[in-house]
């Protein structure tokens, strides 16, 4: 909009011998009027040329005009056709990447990311166990898990991500750089809790994300599943019983039941996690010697707890003296702008003992986890020493030397981004392909799917059937203490989207209308 400015001094030569108490009037009228066109313009300078660039576009995917799928101009293209420059366009794409309107996909440019309709049935909450249970985990979970790792297969089953979405070329000159420099670290015993330089790292870390942990309450793990064992190990002993959120993890149940433990299988909500009524009648009712619980997206489900609700449920925890395992493994893996705080952040007497590892974000093959165990520290450090007497140092300073200078940050910007786009694609073929009525989960974090099926759907029926498609699944029985959640499973997002992995899942969509 364009503006005539006429100033005062002009008035008279234009106006000839007209009366000076009119033209003193007119000047009055025309500030007044310019006054009122200007201030909208100073109301528009007040929003950075970037949002109103970004709630624009936005408007247009909402309104339907950019469809789901369809290439947004390039940054360039962008900045010509609005007469504004590349760094705003960058700036406004890189917003509505976080309000998950656009993705970036690498060499090809922006693309409005599929979402989900909000009317899109999530899955119901599972009743309560009346009373503990000794885990009936049979020999048909090692045979999931062994096609889980057979190449031949497409896993949609495992929770494990694809190998190309690590710098694994990067960690490999790390590690050879670390042998190089120090042989011996090979050729010794490693006896010791940590390194001190990773714990370091894993603490600062922590500090970020509003978990206040000195890097000496650290001890380094091979892996979270032996984090996670000697927590159980050093807060349990044979027959007692452990709560844990249902749908769980089967590799919880089955590490469960190595060390003759009980479960209490709590309710969990798809999106805001453990049921805190009904965990609080259940340790009321039991002598509850533990809790396991993924505060943040939470495996199978994906859920993530709200912060009020972890402060609740520390405080239910202090209220009946109970310590609590929590497994952070995907804490690093959210698609908002900001990492949710684990629950070992209100722990204010050292009853969470938080298990995590890098093996989803940065190196499954390493095998470096970690377990920062408040009050338990010295009865965790013999049982590790008696476990496995150490985590190899040269593992230890691969992760640590990348973590210090290999572009950690910069890499999970770029694997949240592929697990966040791969989910979105996974779930409309979902919509598409599996029966009507089909429920699914939908988290904002992680990469893994909960889909609940109609009644009819037999999910064990199912596994068999795609195997002989070659196609491998993860059926809701396995997550469960007594083979629950028949017509449940869960699906790994975690591979790259291809024709192949596209087929996979119309195929058992396909298998599954068939039941029905």
């Amino acid at each position: 909009m364009g503006f005539v400015m006429v100033t005062v001094q002009e008035l008279p030569n234009c106006t000839g011998s007209y009366p000076r108490g009119l033209l003193l009037s007119i000047r009055r009228s025309l500030w007044y009027k310019m006054g009122a066109m200007i201030q909208p313009l100073a109301k528009l300078a007040a929003v950075p040329l970037y949002v109103e660039l970004a709630d624009s576009l936005q408007q247009l995917v909402e309104q339907g005009t950019l469809r789901p799928g369809h290439r947004v101009p390039s940054v360039r293209r962008m900045a010509l056709q609005r007469d504004v420059s590349i760094s705003t366009v960058l700036q406004a794409y890189t917003m509505l990447e976080n309000r998950g309107f656009l993705e970036a996909r690498p060499q090809s440019g922006y693309y409005v990311r599929p979402r989900l309709p909000l009317d899109t049935p999530e899955p119901r909450m599972a009743r309560p166990m009346a009373k503990p249970s000794y885990v009936g985990v049979s020999d048909f979970t090692a045979e999931v898990l062994a096609t889980c790792v057979d190449p031949s297969y497409i896993s949609l089953g495992a929770a494990c991500p694809a190998p190309s979405l690590f710098p694994t070329k990067k960690l490999a000159r790390v590690m050879g750089s670390v042998a190089r420099n120090d042989p011996s670290l090979i050729g010794r015993y490693t006896m010791n809790w940590a390194y001190e330089p990773l714990t370091r790292e894993i603490a600062r870390r922590y500090l970020q994300a509003g978990a206040a942990l000195a890097h000496d309450e650290l001890v380094i793990t091979v892996g979270c599943t032996e984090a996670v064992n000697l927590a159980l190990r050093a807060v349990t002993k044979p027959g007692d019983t452990v709560a844990v959120e249902t749908p769980a993890y089967f590799g919880i149940l089955q590490l469960i039941q190595s060390l003759n433990l009980r479960v209490l299988e709590i309710p969990t909500d798809s999106r805001e996690g453990l049921c805190l009524d009904a965990f609080r009648d259940a340790i009321r009712q039991n002598d509850v010697k533990a809790l396991f619980v993924m505060p943040s997206f939470q495996n199978p489900l994906g859920a993530c707890m709200p912060d009020s609700k972890k402060e609740k449920l520390y405080e239910l925890l202090s209220e009946f003296d109970i310590p609590a395992i929590e497994d952070d493994i995907y804490g690093d893996i959210h698609f908002s702008e900001r990492r949710p705080k684990p629950l070992k952040a209100w722990d204010r007497d050292g009853r969470v003992l938080l298990c995590s590892s890098f093996s989803k974000t940065l190196a499954p093959g390493l095998r470096v986890g970690w377990i920062a165990p408040g009050r338990y520290m010295e009865r965790v450090k013999r049982l590790k020493f008696t476990n496995t007497l150490g985590t190899p140092v040269v593992l230890q300073k691969t992760v640590s030397d990348f973590l210090r200078d290999g572009g950690y940050d910069h890499h999970l910007r770029s694997i949240r981004r592929a697990y966040q786009n791969q989910m979105h694609l996974v779930s409309q073929a979902i919509l598409r392909h599996f029966p009507v009525g089909t429920r699914l989960s939908r988290p904002q974090g992680g990469f893994v799917l909960w889909i609940e099926l109609p009644s009819r759907v037999d999910t064990l029926k199912l596994y068999t059937e795609a195997l002989r498609h070659r196609i491998n699944t993860a059926p809701g029985p396995l997550f469960s203490v007594k083979e629950r959640y028949r017509n449940c499973l869960r699906l790994n997002c975690g591979l790259p989207w291809s024709d192949t992995v596209a087929r996979a899942l119309e195929t058992v969509g396909s298998l599954a209308r068939q039941q029905i």
